[in-house]
């Protein structure tokens, strides 16, 4: 993929990273309903993520990432557990704990990591991908193959959460009111280092937080700074941060890589000075309200998509 469509699909996907921050805290459904059938599934103008979210199991193939983070699918894909002794999976009705096996080993090593060298009982984890991946029928323009994970920046209690709690429960604001500095009744410094875990992975190509959270870790962050250039301001994410990882080894074309972040810990005033505009932080309403934009149908994406899409579901 060349540097002009990686643009365009990031500003799609920065777009409405706002609402996927706002979804983030969007309550869940113990009694949440399968989607009804689909009165004409062929239509060649049926949006992509109509599909897409009606498959529930992962495709019995092979593991492998096809397209890019806003735009394909993967194949092969591993259910995070639920429940582990460092994490909990949270808004299970949204079916969205899948990825590919990089980034389910990433969180459980993160997690340890969280309550080891944080003193966190664990971390809450939020959206990963749906089983096949594939864009969402609502949420995330990226989270589409299997390399994109949501953590919560409020640690997880000391007990198992109810089924109704994952549904129901509220990330903490991270942000003061006037957007332009963390809250300090909410932000510690365990929280710097949880962040600082999940970049110093390798395979952690990018990680997205609200700017204010960015400002804060690089006031904050002592000895080795060199992580912090993977660590992105963008839209929204003031309740959790985004995690994406590298094309796993062996994707070949498949999997099309996003460049590497600029070097430079990107924490200088002129770096981070686009955040803090009034008119970023409190953007006017447009005169004419923007008309919608078409869904992705499925001819839009990687060929290879539609034998996902078409595979047999892996055993549960």
């Amino acid at each position: 993929m060349t540097s002009r469509p990686i643009l365009a699909l990031l500003l799609i996907s920065a777009a409405v990273l706002s609402a996927s921050a706002a979804l983030a805290q969007d309550k869940g459904s113990v009694d949440a309903k399968p989607l009804p059938p689909l009165a004409n599934p062929n239509d060649p103008k049926l949006g992509a993520k109509e599909l897409f979210g009606r498959r529930v199991l992962p495709a019995a193939m092979p593991t492998h990432v096809v397209g890019f983070y806003a735009k394909g699918c993967i194949a092969g894909a591993e259910g995070l557990p639920i429940n582990g002794e460092t994490w909990q999976v949270m808004r299970l009705s949204r079916n969205r704990y899948w990825a590919h096996p990089d980034m389910v080993a990433l969180i459980k090593r993160l997690a340890a990591k969280a309550h080891k060298d944080a003193g966190w009982p664990g971390i809450l984890v939020g959206d990963m991908s749906q089983p096949r991946g594939g864009p969402m029928i609502t949420g995330h323009a990226s989270h589409q193959v299997g390399l994109d994970a949501d953590i919560w920046l409020t640690p997880m209690p000391n007990r198992q959460l109810s089924r109704n709690e994952r549904e129901e429960m509220s990330a903490v604001m991270m942000v003061r009111s006037d957007r332009l500095d963390i809250d300090p009744n909410a932000w510690t410094p365990t929280h710097l280092s949880v962040i600082r875990a999940a970049a110093q992975e390798p395979t952690v190509q990018r990680i997205f937080v609200n700017a204010a959270i960015k400002k804060a870790l690089c006031r904050e962050a002592k000895g080795d700074r060199g992580w912090l250039s993977k660590v992105r301001p963008m839209y929204g994410h003031d309740y959790h941060f985004h995690i994406r990882i590298k094309c796993p080894p062996g994707s070949g074309g498949e999997c099309e890589r996003q460049p590497d972040p600029s070097e430079g810990e990107g924490c200088s005033a002129g770096d981070l000075a686009y955040w803090f505009k009034d008119s970023v932080i409190h953007p006017k309403p447009p005169k004419e309200p923007p008309k919608p934009r078409p869904p992705m149908t499925l001819a839009q994406l990687p060929a290879a998509c539609k034998q996902v899409l078409a595979a047999p579901d892996a055993k549960p």
